[in-house]
């Protein structure tokens, strides 16, 4: 074989360029259409639902600080929504959000519906509220002696 025959025949095989452009073009089109198909509550939205939760209760507590009178955060777990009564205004929680209130037993209207409590003094009846969207878990717990509000992952 000449020197000029070798060089004419077509080279076989993918470069290394070709390769990391299919994967890069791959890895795109995953990162468009998994989100797309997934369906379910993303990080930011959970954590935003947490801190949403965390305001309110931080609100009821202010509440009853400043009213010098017991105030109540109620959720109803069903319905994914949260209000500070007197306030009318209902607060929306995403749909596929899974809550569970653990709370005082005189709080609990029902299995759907509680409530967490603050007094004049800022303190509570303590409890935590726990937003989840599958392995991913937020808690919003609120301190029995001080009415402290924090967010734990």
């Amino acid at each position: 074989m000449t020197r000029a025959g070798w060089h004419a025949r077509p080279a076989a095989g993918v470069t290394l360029l070709e390769l990391l452009i299919v994967l890069m073009l791959m890895a795109l089109v995953a990162a468009v259409v998994v989100p797309t198909f997934g369906g379910g509550v993303s990080t930011a939205e959970l954590k935003s639902a947490a801190r949403e939760v965390a305001s309110g209760l931080r609100y009821a507590r202010g509440q009853a600080i400043a009213r010098r009178t017991e105030s109540l955060l109620v959720i109803d777990l069903e319905a994914r929504t949260f209000k500070v009564p007197p306030d009318a205004r209902l607060h929306k929680l995403p749909e596929r959000l899974d809550l569970k209130l653990f709370t005082a037993q005189r709080d609990l209207v029902d299995e759907k519906i509680g409530a967490i409590r603050f007094f004049p003094d800022g303190g509570s009846n303590g409890g935590r509220i726990t937003l989840a969207a599958g392995e991913r878990k937020f808690d919003v717990d609120v301190d029995w002696l001080t009415g402290r509000v924090a967010i734990l992952e």
